[in-house]
Parts: C-alpha cells; structure tokens; sequence
C-alpha cells in the first residue's frame, strides 16, 4: 500500500473512531435548555428532582405528552453517568442512559387517562417517581 493511501486509511479510521467517540454526545450538544431539547416552547416544567448542584431531572409536559430529560448543570461537559426514564401506568417504560456530557434523554410518553412514573439519575444518585401526574 502506498504512503498516501496508508495515511488515508489511517485519517480515516482515526475519524471513525472520533465519531464513536463523541457519538452520545452530539444530540446534547443540539439543545440549550431542558424545555429545547423536548421540542420548544410549548413543553413547560411541572416536576423536578435535583441531584446536589451536578443535575437535576425534570419532567416536562405540552398539553399530550410527558417529556423527562437529566439535565448536568455544576458538571456539564464532563462525562458522567447520566439517565432519564418515563413510563406510563401498564406500558413499558423509555429509558436513555449513557456517559453522557450534558443531558440524557428526551424521554417522551402519551400518557391520557394514565398516572406515569418518571426519573432519572446522575452517577449513583437516582430517583423515580411513584406512579403520580394522573390525567
């Protein structure tokens, strides 16, 4: 194989493992608050659980659908354990979790009628709700 092929094969497996590197990442980087990253404003915060100063879960809501997102404040941009979950009552529950630098989820649920169970976790504090916000 030639010099310059060799080093193309090398730049490019070199940009291939870069993208699987920062891959959990990207979609946080998308979004600047909690209620963007769930679609914009017509999502407003109805609950919170709040991990010390590190991140908090918020469950947000539009009128139809639940929206949960772990969002890092104190220790954005640093890699950590970062889930969020939702689940409505006789459903299976959605879950993101990963080493994720800013946020984890939208998790996101219709939920009528239904009580859901949200929540969430940063490094080993977690939390989830009982099943609660019935409606």
């Amino acid at each position: 194989m030639s010099l310059s092929k060799r080093s193309a094969t090398v730049a490019a497996g070199l940009a291939v493992g870069l993208a699987a590197a920062v891959g959990p990442t990207s979609p946080a980087l998308a979004a600047s608050t909690p209620i963007e990253a769930c679609g914009g404003g017509s999502y407003h915060v109805i609950d919170s659980h709040a991990y010390g100063s590190s991140a908090v879960t918020y469950l947000l809501y539009n009128g139809s659908t639940d929206c949960v997102i772990t969002w890092k404040t104190g220790a954005a941009g640093n890699s950590a354990w970062v889930r969020a979950v939702v689940q409505a009552y006789g459903s299976p529950g959605v879950v993101d979790a990963d080493y994720y630098h800013y946020y984890a989820g939208p998790v996101k649920v219709k939920a009528p009628g239904k009580c859901i169970m949200w929540g969430g976790s940063y490094g080993d504090s977690w939390y989830e709700s009982p099943f609660e916000h019935c409606g």
